[in-house]
């Protein structure tokens, strides 16, 4: 079973069609278990509105939410161990270790390369 985290910056380029998405988007559909944080659906909302495009909802049905249930302050301290990150990206690694505590064979996809590193770093596939 392949299982990965998806980041708010790979459902905003493929909602942009922007250059890679389409192989970004195959590549979510390969996993057999995709997770994000509920965080990802304001991100999301945020930039249909902003960009004036429209939002398919029901491509969100097939993610598995996050809503973590307590503070995230072990996670956050284990994200920021190995890396510097602003919120939203600490936020979407410390729900996916909140998740998969241990991270050996789960992949987490993003665009932005800080967040990449640190997810590496923690043990995801990238």
């Amino acid at each position: 079973m392949t299982a990965a985290y998806v980041d708010s910056s790979c459902l905003v380029a493929v909602l942009l069609s922007e250059p890679g998405s389409a192989a970004l988007a195959r590549r979510i559909e390969r996993q057999d278990v995709v997770c994000t944080s509920t965080f990802l659906e304001a991100e999301l909302a945020a930039v249909a509105v902003r960009e004036g495009v429209s939002m398919d909802e029901r491509q969100l049905d097939a993610f598995a939410w996050i809503q973590p249930q307590r503070r995230l302050t072990p996670e956050i301290a284990r994200v920021l161990s190995v890396r510097y990150l602003r919120g939203a990206g600490l936020w979407h690694l410390a729900c996916a270790l909140y998740l998969f505590d241990d991270p050996t064979g789960i992949t987490f996809l993003t665009l932005d390369a800080p967040q990449r590193e640190a997810a590496g770093k923690l043990g995801f596939l990238t």
